[in-house]
């Protein structure tokens, strides 16, 4: 009987035919449960989502290569030589051959008519300049490693504020909440005495006018919560819209010592690496500058047969297999002060980066000293307003009783439901600041 009044309902059919035949309708049906994302979890997701980050972190990739190639050009090079050289002859015979005459080549810088080459040849550079650009190399890729810190310290503070701004969001949103309910009793209240003829409607329409607005502020309230959930979802998901929870922090709010925030932060730094990385790259710009006033030594050591015929031993037990050794010495001598100028260039590329390493450390210090002292005013502020929430609550009870038993007025009691409802939006916005604050001094101090 109960199925036959469903089957009489308009578009009931029609849903059953279609659901059987798109099982997969009846599967997007089936509720899923919602995932519940920490903090870690967030700043894992985002650190594989952020394009930003996946450039440092590619560019740090980059200057380690450097590096390594900078390195090893100070070591010596092995290659493996292997040529077949044919020329055509000129019909003369060619008296300097290994074994008596042979058939002069048409090419005069040519050896012979057929020339073999296979040989294994070694060679090094010895100078200033290679080991001024491992040097180079080396401080480019900590300042890389430095950058990427910072990248993803930057990550994290984005990551941190939104995930701490979801929750505020949906604490106000749950305040508004009761506080809807709260005004909707009261209204009800103010009804039910208006009949009785115990106060009159102005009573009833001042209850109206609060339960009114705090419509509108729950509908705002639901309009912030679901702007911050997608900001973040942005950086966690592949679809923004996926649903999910974060987790609301048990632990009491503590601070760290000063000295130990200043220690950590001498020491742990990226901005700091960065400058100080910065500095050293400049420095050995400069011996790299410098050392075109010196000569390059190359060597070579060349061993096996360059030879007319392809063979260990020529014709008559001559002997093609042998080696070779080379050194070359280049003096420079006078290139219209062109060095001069590039160590003048590399000084003053050097001296600016001297002065962002100071600027830096004295930035470092006033945001060190900003972030502890508004970590400090967030948490006692959140102290303060544990307890003005407690009072808040107990002075709406007590107008609450007071106004049923005819001593208060219903003004009194919208006043104290807008003063609760204030410090518990006050209390939520001072821990979401705190939240932000000790962030902000765990990226100084590089322990987030």
């Amino acid at each position: 009987m109960f199925s036959m009044q469903l089957a009489r309902r308009p578009g009931f059919l029609a849903v059953v035919l279609f659901s059987l035949a798109n099982p997969i309708f009846l599967i997007a049906q089936q509720p899923t449960a919602v995932e519940t994302i920490s903090l870690a979890e967030a700043l894992h997701r985002a650190q594989q989502n952020e394009p930003a980050f996946a450039a440092a972190n590619a560019a740090q990739r980059s200057a380690s290569i450097d590096r390594y190639l900078a390195k090893t050009s100070m070591l010596p090079t092995v290659t493996y030589h292997n040529q077949v050289l044919y020329t055509q002859p000129n019909g003369q015979k060619n008296q300097g051959g290994q074994v008596g005459s042979q058939s002069a080549p048409v090419f005069i810088a040519n050896n012979a008519v057929r020339e073999y080459a296979s040989q294994a040849s070694i060679e090094e550079t010895v100078g200033l300049r290679q080991v001024a650009q491992a040097r180079a190399a080396s401080s480019d890729a900590a300042r890389a490693t430095a950058e990427l810190e910072i990248s993803r310290r930057g990550l994290v503070q984005t990551v941190v504020n939104l995930y701490y701004q979801v929750a505020d969001t949906e604490s106000k949103r749950r305040f508004f909440e009761e506080a809807l309910q709260e005004a909707t009793a009261f209204t009800n209240l103010t009804q039910k005495r208006e009949q009785a003829r115990e106060v009159a409607h102005a009573d009833v329409v001042k209850a109206q006018l609060q339960q009114q607005q705090r419509q509108r502020d729950l509908s705002n309230a639901t309009l912030e919560a679901q702007k911050a959930r997608l900001e973040l979802a942005v950086l966690l998901f592949p679809d923004p819209r996926t649903p999910y929870n974060t987790e609301s922090s048990t632990a009491s709010p503590t601070l760290p010592a000063r000295d130990e925030v200043n220690r950590l932060a001498s020491t742990a730094n990226p901005e700091l690496r960065s400058a100080l990385a910065e500095v050293q790259s400049t420095e050995a710009d400069t011996l790299a500058a410098k050392a075109a006033y010196l000569p390059d030594l190359s060597l070579n050591f060349t061993y096996g047969i360059d030879a007319p015929e392809f063979a260990a031993n020529g014709p008559d037990g001559a002997r093609n297999l042998g080696y070779s050794i080379s050194g070359t010495l280049d003096i420079p001598v006078w290139n219209w002060f062109s060095t001069q100028k590039r160590v003048k260039q590399s000084e003053l590329r050097r001296d600016v980066a001297k002065v962002s390493l100071t600027a830096t450390q004295r930035h470092l210090i006033a945001a060190l000293d900003e972030a502890y002292a508004e970590a400090a005013a967030a948490l006692d502020q959140t102290t303060i307003l544990d307890q003005s929430v407690q009072t808040a609550f107990e002075s709406l009870r007590l107008t609450r009783l007071r106004y049923s038993a005819g001593e208060s007025t219903a003004l009194e009691v919208v006043d104290a439901q807008d003063a609760y409802l204030k410090a518990q939006t006050d209390r939520a916005d001072s821990i979401a600041r705190y939240q932000d604050a000790l962030a902000a001094l765990q990226m100084l101090t590089g322990t987030l």
